[in-house]
């Protein structure tokens, strides 16, 4: 998919989900809309920004050298093309699991995420707002990642897109229909599981790691069910809109 095409469709799911948030909100607005909406967009850009420069050629020339040498595991089962694609995509999503889990439980690298956390409500534009130092610091596990399970390009791409639409998904402020959303649970991260994991309190925040499929939180007790719709958004003690600020979210990392 060329780079206009993928930008398109990126606005248009954006656009969609902002449509559904104001029609359907699952949580009420805590500070301005438009004032969260462009400090979000702002940070974002910068880190899609690192991502463009620094994170994307470096994975992509590791996925060519592990489809052109056939190292990890993948690459040496003996399935059929789309299925090693399939699992491709499976195990990328279930070591990024891993990753999330670190974040929140190595003290450097929790800095390096607090940023995304301490947004004090939880929507579509959640889903962009990630420090560029955390994208950076990532890198050596992507690379790490795509060579330990073999993972050729095009995985690589259809994993990349696939997590963008749902951690866009789950960040949204989109009310499901309570037995879509239970079911739909079971496999994929919804917008009130994913909202549990966003709490003030520190038990529901350490609880539903997973990006994509929620079996990974099951599988290692992390899950948390969605229970309730009330839940605080945002990080302790980063609860004024002092706290918040673009300058603030962009040097947090790097104060004591």
């Amino acid at each position: 998919m060329a780079g206009g095409s993928k930008a398109l469709w990126l606005a248009a799911g954006i656009a969609a989900l902002l449509v559904l948030e104001r029609r359907r909100p699952l949580r009420m607005a805590v500070e301005s809309p438009a004032r969260r909406f462009a400090r979000n967009v702002a940070v974002g850009a910068i880190t899609a920004a690192v991502v463009t420069v620094i994170e994307r050629p470096a994975v992509e020339r590791v996925s060519a050298v592990a489809e052109k040498t056939g190292c990890g595991l993948v690459s040496r089962l003996p399935l059929p093309e789309g299925l090693k694609t399939a699992l491709a995509v499976a195990l990328m999503d279930y070591t990024l699991y891993w990753w999330h889990v670190l974040l929140h439980r190595v003290p450097v690298l929790w800095r390096l995420h607090v940023p995304h956390h301490i947004d004090r409500d939880l929507d579509a534009s959640t889903g962009i707002r990630f420090h560029f130092a955390e994208f950076l610091a990532s890198v050596p596990w992507r690379c790490a990642q795509i060579l330990a399970i073999g993972v050729s390009p095009g995985a690589l791409a259809m994993w990349q897109r696939l997590t963008l639409a749902e951690v866009l998904f789950h960040h949204s402020n989109v009310r499901l229909p309570r037995r879509m959303d239970d079911w739909l649970a079971r496999f994929i991260v919804t917008p009130r599981l994913h909202g549990v994991h966003h709490s003030v309190e520190r038990a529901e925040r350490d609880s539903n790691f997973s990006s994509g499929l929620t079996i990974w939180d099951r599988l290692h007790a992390t899950a948390r069910p969605a229970a309730r719709d009330d839940v605080t958004i945002g990080l302790p003690p980063y609860d004024s809109p002092r706290s918040v600020t673009f300058r603030e979210t962009l040097l947090l990392p790097f104060r004591k």
